[in-house]
């Protein structure tokens, strides 16, 4: 589907924009505890840590669309636009590694306020902007046997109502990636999508 179709589904995009008023409504009033999602533990996720305090993913996912960026959505926000209950506090995105979607990535991260432009260059970076942290990564990093790059063009799209379009993992390839990594939350989440109608 062309991702700049006025017509393309909703229902994915919806269910993130749910989930992350969810999200401030279940972390209203929670203390930091100092704890970044990249110190979140196999079991719990990074909804359990700071990074769900403010979490919205949305100008982030507005800017790669107007950079024409085509990194995908994976982890939990992914997990979270097929039906997934549970909350996270991160957004982790895979891209080409090609030095275009490098140059549309940055401008991405620039229009969204990060601070400290990550360093491209390396297969699995982590980035912070106003709403969002996460890890960028390309298929030159492991993940486990699993060989991630198709899943960049089998990529679903949703159109967000306020006139964006996010490209998301794939449903079996999210289970494919949930059970190759293969924590706790991973293998939960895995069967948790399995159950939404996943093939593998």
């Amino acid at each position: 589907m062309d991702p700049n179709d006025p017509a393309a589904p909703t229902a994915a995009a919806l269910r993130l924009r749910r989930a992350v008023a969810r999200t401030g409504d279940a972390t209203r009033g929670r203390a930091p505890t100092g704890h970044r999602p990249e110190d979140a533990d196999d079991l719990r996720g990074t909804f359990a840590t700071d990074g769900a305090l403010g979490f919205d993913p949305f100008p982030l996912l507005r800017a790669l669309h107007d950079a024409r960026s085509h990194a995908v959505v994976v982890g939990q926000v992914a997990g979270i636009m097929h039906g997934s209950t549970e909350l996270t506090g991160d957004l982790d995105l895979l891209w080409d590694g090609t030095p275009g979607e490098a140059r549309a990535l940055r401008e991405a991260l620039a229009r969204s306020g990060c601070a400290e432009p990550p360093d491209l260059d390396r297969s699995q970076v982590a980035y912070r902007v106003p709403g969002a942290d996460g890890d960028l990564c390309t298929p030159a990093l492991p993940w486990g046997a699993m060989d991630v790059a198709p899943c960049l063009t089998r990529a679903d799209t949703t159109r967000d109502p306020a006139g964006f379009t996010v490209r998301y993992v794939a449903l079996d390839d999210l289970i494919r990636m949930r059970r190759a990594l293969g924590r706790p939350k991973d293998l939960r989440r895995a069967d948790e999508l399995a159950r939404l109608g996943g093939r593998v």
